[in-house]
């Protein structure tokens, strides 16, 4: 019998006009491959497409949402990340948007990508276990799905920059009081919790729904797409930079990395 962990993967199936979409690496915390963000693509540009599919729910097997992005596999030599196709939904929202409501249930470990996943959809609704950290700083990069807006937009200015800069953990009760997450349920009934609200919104008209859901993206469309026209500069700033790469070390040799601001 072979040792090797089984490869992460992110699989979707219709429950009626839902779609149940899971992140399943739980040997991995649910760490994300570039093949896993590539899945959830496709799985998400489903959901915007099909006139069947209403209401999507993301969620994560295991005791964790996820640990955030296998982090060689997308920065330094060794990354195989690609970038999503124009006509592929965005998993964060930075391109192409789901027009379809989208909850999530988040558990455990919730770190760096599973917030800005989480923000990029509509509704939260977290384990009492969850725990939150924007910590890219930590690694000497920096927040670049959306984090650096959308944190501004649910918690406002001092609890976006009181968490952002500061890289720490909190929890789920926490999340709640600055508008992160919108319930918080006893771990184990996240996902039925979640389940429960998408078949509540689908029983609901569709086009009404997604019409209102439009309209409110009108109202934050101008200043989200200027905070999404900063992120090359970001991106450019913080790559390759030897923060970076000291971030990416001592991430691998487990140790407390030693930044020098180059």
């Amino acid at each position: 019998m072979s040792s090797e962990t089984p490869p992460g993967e992110v699989r979707s199936e219709a429950d009626g006009h839902i779609l149940k979409i899971t992140i399943a690496n739980p040997a991995r915390r649910n760490a994300f491959s570039p093949e896993m963000m590539q899945q959830l693509s496709l799985a998400l540009t489903e959901l915007d497409a099909n006139p069947d599919l209403w209401v999507g729910v993301l969620l994560a097997e295991g005791d964790h949402f996820t640990a955030g992005l296998d982090m060689p596999k997308f920065f330094g030599p060794m990354a195989t990340a690609k970038p999503i196709p124009p006509e592929q939904v965005d998993p964060f929202g930075l391109a192409k948007r789901c027009r379809k409501p989208l909850v999530t249930a988040v558990q455990g470990i919730t770190f760096t990508i599973g917030i800005e996943l989480m923000l990029a959809g509509d509704i939260v609704v977290a384990a009492d276990s969850a725990r939150f950290c924007q910590m890219e700083a930590k690694r000497g990069i920096a927040p670049l799905g959306g984090a650096h807006f959308r944190y501004l937009s649910r918690a406002g200015w001092g609890d976006a920059m009181y968490h952002l800069l500061l890289c720490d953990e909190f929890d789920a009760a926490r999340a709640l009081k600055i508008g992160l997450v919108q319930e918080v349920v006893p771990h184990g009934q996240h996902g039925a919790r979640a389940l429960e609200l998408a078949r509540l919104i689908a029983a609901n008209a569709p086009i009404g729904i997604q019409v209102t859901k439009e309209a409110a993206r009108h109202y934050t469309q101008a200043g989200e797409q200027a905070a999404i026209a900063v992120i090359p500069a970001i991106r450019e700033r913080v790559m390759g930079s030897a923060d970076m790469m000291e971030g990416i070390k001592s991430f691998m040799e487990r140790r407390p990395a030693v930044f020098t601001g180059q």
